[in-house]
């Protein structure tokens, strides 16, 4: 049941529950824990195992050879190859915009400061594949990587029952640039590619959505990670020029996601509202996940309040999608989201797939501390430091008192030996 209700009347347990999108992650700890030290002393023993225990599937081969993405390339339909490579043009184009790159200059005479940026030199990417395959995410996770310049990456993603891996993902990752495939998901793979097994590298770091066991996984496997990401979600800002068909296209669309996936729209306008509930009810008998859809819309509200009152709740929200809908221009006092879409033709399903942003982002409040998957996530950035004498003169005084005030003596004469 949607939740339809004005902002300023909402409960203490509603609000909190809207706000604090727990993921979940201490239910799980312990079968994780376990996963993880499993695969660490066993390898590709235990991922065998595993792969068999939650996939049921048996995988003589743990990487998938190169044959099989050949014949993946050739049996996917060539309409579909097409928007994949066309989707990852676009992701490519907008992923190159975003390098970092290295840079020096004089901030005062005789002191150049700059930065180095060096790629990493393995990055692991989940491609998760349970109630639905993503090759989508694959473009996602593996695109940014290589144009940030990483020296290889290798995408794990769970087999079917037969073992294989769905084509449409091993040809995405095919075109975005991946070095190796494995057929192993779920907490096994985030431990492979944390510890490495006989036939998984290890990473230096694991970036990739997943359910609360692959993102508790990545939490406490002690490798880097992006950030966590757990069900999906959307927030709508939109007032009365908003379409009500839009916005209850866009709710539903979140919805089948996951069933824990998050939809809501706040809005300025109470005829919004009633039009946006009316437009769910009547589209939700035509959509094929409709299960998980019905499970996932027990989450999603609509909520009703001043513009300012949107805006504030969206802020303290965070989410991971927001969109925007409304006659003002309103983007300068959003504070907190993941990815933004501002217009009426702009929804969420744009940057999930072809757009060219990326959807791997925070979720739960994260956005708030988090940004999303970019190039900056696969490198490390030094700063770059030369002096010349002139340089080290005019600050020598500042270092030698600043060092003798913290009783580091050896420090300041360091600086007092070049000095003489």
């Amino acid at each position: 049941m949607i939740l339809i209700k004005p902002i300023s009347q909402l409960s203490e347990d509603e609000t909190a529950k809207l706000l604090n999108r727990s993921t979940g992650l201490q239910d799980v700890i312990g079968p994780v824990s376990s996963i993880l030290k499993d695969v660490k002393r066993n390898g590709d023993a235990a991922l065998r195992e595993f792969t068999l225990q939650f996939d049921r599937a048996h995988i003589d081969k743990i990487e998938v050879p190169g044959d099989d993405i050949d014949a993946a390339m050739l049996s996917v339909d060539k309409k579909l190859l097409f928007h994949l490579n066309n989707a990852a043009s676009n992701i490519r184009a907008f992923h190159e915009a975003q390098v970092s790159k290295d840079w020096i200059r004089e901030f005062a005479p005789g002191i150049w400061l700059g930065q180095r940026i060096t790629p990493l030199g393995a990055v692991g990417a989940y491609v998760p594949g349970g109630r639905a395959s993503y090759p989508s995410t694959a473009l996602m996770t593996v695109i940014p990587a290589k144009v940030a310049g990483v020296g290889e990456v290798i995408v794990c993603t769970p087999p079917g029952p037969d073992g294989t891996v769905n084509p449409l993902t091993l040809a995405a990752a095919h075109i975005a640039g991946a070095d190796r495939v494995v057929r192993v998901g779920g907490v096994q793979a985030i431990a492979a590619m944390a510890y490495g097994t006989e036939t998984v590298p290890q990473v230096d770091k694991i970036v990739g959505p997943g359910n609360v066991y692959v993102t508790t996984a990545k939490m406490v496997c002690g490798v880097a990670i992006d950030f966590p990401a757990g069900p999906s979600e959307v927030l709508i800002i939109a007032d009365a020029s908003a379409r009500a068909d839009f916005i209850a296209s866009d709710m539903i669309a979140q919805a089948e996601h996951d069933p824990n996936a998050v939809s809501i729209l706040v809005t300025p306008s109470g005829e919004l509202a009633e039009k946006v509930k009316r437009e769910i009810d009547m589209r939700l008998e035509n959509e094929v996940r409709m299960d998980i859809i019905r499970k996932s819309l027990e989450n999603a509200a609509i909520l009703t309040g001043t513009l300012d009152e949107c805006i504030e709740f969206s802020n303290k929200f965070a989410p991971e999608h927001l969109e925007i809908m409304t006659e003002q221009d309103i983007i300068s006092r959003i504070k907190h989201a993941g990815s933004i879409f501002i217009g009426p033709y702009a929804p969420v399903s744009a940057g999930d797939y072809a757009s060219g942003t990326n959807h791997v982002l925070p979720t739960a409040g994260y956005a708030r501390m988090f940004s999303g998957l970019n190039t900056d996530h696969f490198v490390t950035k030094s700063s770059v430091q030369i002096i010349e004498k002139k340089g080290l003169e005019s600050i020598s005084e500042a270092i030698i008192g600043l060092a003798e005030a913290e009783g580091l003596s050896a420090h300041a004469n360091a600086v007092r030996v070049r000095k003489k």
